[in-house]
């Protein structure tokens, strides 16, 4: 196996992992405890998204790390869903997409995937798909029970989606990527408003990926240009 061009990032990029670690860092001396579980899934997290946005396959490896931390916080936090869904879903999908990106990755066999984009009858399927999905789950969740059955229902259903788009390499996941981002930065919000451990940690981790995920939508916009 042979990877050319390690370093696909760009100042932009390195800012975000700097700015992880940096207040992550400064939250940890300011409340006089370093949490390094949830320093380490926040930037494990943060540089597998940028690399994400990049279309860099390195990513998964510090994917691998991250699900495993956020799966095991998410337990602690009586966040059972997101739990579940990293441990049973994000964490065998690490492996399914590096497969599926070694595959296509350009001629120069560099890290650099190819990225593709929909057509606009898959755009209009795919937008079906995830609404009804949605509507379903967030319907089985409130006779669960579950106070919150339509965030929580968007978070798991436009994931789960979302996260087969990016092993197939579509742009449209960052689409997806943007509202489970924005809702995420509620949820923990939440739970740091409740004195969950490790959530402002969290709260700092998914404001990065959001600012990323925005990023990653311009880039891939431009990776897969020539591609419709």
């Amino acid at each position: 196996m042979k990877l050319k061009e390690l370093n696909t990032l760009s100042p932009f990029d390195w800012f975000l992992i700097a700015g992880v670690i940096a207040v992550s860092s400064i939250y940890s001396y300011l409340e006089g405890v370093a949490d390094f579980t949830g320093m380490a899934a926040a930037i494990s997290g943060v540089i597998c998204v940028v690399l994400v946005a990049k279309g860099n396959i390195l990513n998964y490896i510090f994917g691998i790390v991250n699900v495993s931390l956020y799966a095991y916080i998410s337990f602690k936090a009586a966040l059972y869903g997101d739990s579940a869904l990293n441990a049973l879903y994000y964490l065998p999908m690490q492996f399914i997409g590096w497969y599926s990106w070694m595959k296509g990755r350009g001629a120069r066999g560099g890290v650099t995937i190819l990225a593709k984009r929909m057509t606009k009858v898959e755009r209009v399927i795919l937008l079906a798909i995830s609404t009804i999905a949605l509507l379903i789950v967030a319907y089985l969740l409130d006779l669960a029970g579950d106070p919150q059955p339509l965030k929580d229902s968007a978070t798991t259903v436009l994931s789960v989606i979302a996260m087969f788009l990016m092993v197939r390499r579509y742009m449209e996941q960052w689409v997806l990527w943007v509202v489970v981002n924005i809702i995420s930065v509620i949820m923990w919000s939440v739970a740091l408003s409740r004195g969950e451990s490790h959530s402002a940690l969290m709260v700092i981790m998914w404001l990065f990926y959001l600012a990323n995920s925005i990023n990653g939508w311009y880039t891939w916009l431009k990776l897969s240009k020539s591609d419709r």
